[in-house]
């Protein structure tokens, strides 16, 4: 049987209720008790790094699972990690640019209802996720949750109780589950190379998100003490009139800023040369776009990129649209 490792961050799926509201208090072999039908196809263990209200997960956390992961990597067949619900799509996003190539499967899930009550969705994800595990044919940093599989950058929170949370944004679920089968409709392409671990993340990235009738006062500070923007602006994308002369000047002033536009809208992404307000900026400014990615995927590969993810030194526009875990996909010319 496959040895399969669960890696306990805290979350609702670990929380008991406190004083003020619940809070991550059951550890992770306790976790694991809740649930021994896993015992029935796999070798499970257990070990807790941290235990935090996903609200509170940081980069710093991500560095961690990067480090258990890779630390016990010959060790195990796979991985499972249960984390909070709120932050999990950024999670997921982050460790798949963090863990790349790895013929072994990191799954992450969690819960909206905690795993000690009677009626939780709590110990039907985590039966789902080791399964998922421990299965041949399972590779790389996925989502799976509500019977879902969803690739670790395609994942995002669209529900806040209910236990359909999680969906899979322009991109078709790689896999269901289904009382206790898998069901497959993207088929796992062997990795051409080896697994490779990063370390690094930039944290100097801003997002700032478009209001009608923005005021530009801001954009001097974040042009100057953050090495990315990232503007989720309005449909496919622009730069307002309220903010962009200001913008433009300050594109001048900084060019080593590296500048994001994304977009508000969950589906079908951006295109900047649409409209005046956008096509103008991207030609004078080359502004680099999200186009299908989700803005989770964006900013976790945004503090990849001036991180480790450009160790080749090729330039940023080289890394960000370069395809990691079905994060983007291109139509002929759109990257412009």
């Amino acid at each position: 049987m496959k040895k399969i490792l669960l890696i306990a961050t805290g979350g609702t799926i670990a929380s008991k209720k406190s004083e003020n509201g619940l809070c991550p208090q059951i550890d992770a072999e306790e976790i694991l008790a809740y649930v021994p039908k896993i015992r029935e196809f796999c070798e499970p263990s257990a070990i807790q790094i941290c235990n935090l209200d996903s609200t509170n997960m940081e980069p710093r956390h991500w560095k961690l699972m990067v480090e258990t992961v890779q630390a016990h990597y010959e060790e195990y067949d796979g991985f499972v990690i249960a984390h909070g619900t709120d932050t999990m799509a950024y999670t997921a996003a982050a460790l798949s640019y963090l863990i790349q190539n790895s013929a072994k499967p990191v799954v992450i899930t969690g819960a909206q209802k905690s795993i000690d009550l009677e009626i939780t969705d709590a110990k039907t994800n985590l039966l789902d996720s080791f399964l998922y595990a421990a299965d041949d044919a399972s590779q790389g940093v996925q989502i799976v949750f509500g019977g879902k599989v969803i690739a670790g950058t395609r994942a995002k929170k669209i529900r806040s109780k209910s236990y359909n949370a999680f969906e899979s944004i322009d991109y078709p679920y790689l896999a269901t589950v289904q009382d206790m089968r898998i069901l497959r409709y993207i088929p796992m392409l062997p990795y051409k190379e080896p697994v490779r671990f990063f370390k690094n993340m930039n944290e100097k990235i801003f997002l700032v998100k478009l209001v009608p009738g923005i005021s530009p006062k801001a954009l001097g500070f974040l042009f100057a003490e953050y090495d990315c923007i990232i503007v989720e602006s309005f449909g496919v994308g622009g730069i307002p009139a309220s903010i962009a002369d200001e913008f433009y000047r300050l594109y001048q002033e900084f060019p080593n800023t590296v500048v994001i536009m994304a977009t508000q809208v969950a589906h079908e992404g951006s295109d900047m040369t649409v409209y005046e307000v956008g096509n103008r900026i991207k030609r004078e400014c080359g502004i680099l776009e999200s186009y299908d990615m989700t803005l989770e995927a964006v900013v976790a590969k945004a503090m990849w990129m001036l991180g480790d993810g450009n160790a080749e030194n090729i330039g940023p526009k080289e890394v960000f649209y370069r395809r990691v875990n079905y994060d983007i996909i291109f139509e002929p010319g759109r990257e412009g």
